[in-house]
């Protein structure tokens, strides 16, 4: 699938998650890519008169949000979020995610356990059924990263640290922590793979969101295919 194809199934899907926003919500603003369309979508809204508060995920959602005259709260003065529009790096039938490919995947979950109702857009190439084709991020305190690392290559979950474009300099989250990327192929086993890395000291939050999302808008060609847990 095209670049083209591909934002323009996100954009369809996003027009459809922006419908749902009523006046005077809080609402969740995702990161990434596909967020970032919504995000823009939200402020075109904004700007024709409806009234709602944001609360990023990120540094660069709340940048894109500011930019886009989104007013802006958080969690500590809004701690119920009305709806949250996210996007995901892979899902699967069941609503399953994988997220986590910008980084901001413990923010992301956050705010989306605080929320109502989580909506993640997405365009078609994201479906895997069964869940995988992306490497599942683990958020990982600094100092434990060593051990981290080498325990999880003993569980079979080869990992690799994310860093920046240099090749070399770790790439930090918004809470300064680092990543490491688990390469699997298939996770055949989402539930136990979520209580092992839980289990597993130094690790801050991991992105596979289970159980969480309560609808899946994705595009497919020309239209929206809508999806719900089972």
């Amino acid at each position: 699938m095209s670049d083209d194809s591909k934002r323009h199934e996100k954009i369809l899907a996003a027009k459809v998650a922006v419908s749902m926003i009523d006046e005077a919500m809080v609402v969740g603003l995702g990161s990434g890519s596909t967020a970032a369309i919504a995000i823009e979508l939200l402020g075109e809204r904004v700007e024709q008169g409806l009234d709602i508060i944001g609360v990023a995920t990120s540094k660069e959602s709340a940048r894109i949000a500011k930019h886009c005259g989104i007013r802006l709260s958080d969690l500590s003065h809004h701690p119920k979020v009305d709806l949250t529009i996210d996007g995901a790096d892979r899902f699967d039938a069941q609503c399953r995610l994988i997220k986590g490919g910008g980084g901001a995947l413990l923010h992301e979950k956050i705010v989306a356990f605080a929320s109502k109702k989580l909506i993640i857009i997405a365009d078609s190439s994201k479906r895997r059924d069964p869940l995988g084709g992306f490497p599942v991020p683990v958020e990982v305190v600094p100092m434990a990263v060593v051990p981290v690392k080498e325990y999880l290559d003993q569980l079979g979950y080869p990992s690799v640290l994310r860093v920046r474009d240099d090749g070399h300099t770790p790439k930090l989250t918004d809470e300064a922590n680092v990543i490491l990327d688990l390469k699997i192929d298939v996770v055949h086993d989402p539930e136990k793979l979520a209580l092992q890395l839980q289990s597993i000291p130094g690790i801050v939050e991991h992105g596979l969101f289970l159980g969480m999302a309560d609808m899946i808008l994705f595009g497919e060609g020309d239209h929206v295919i809508e999806m719900t847990p089972s």
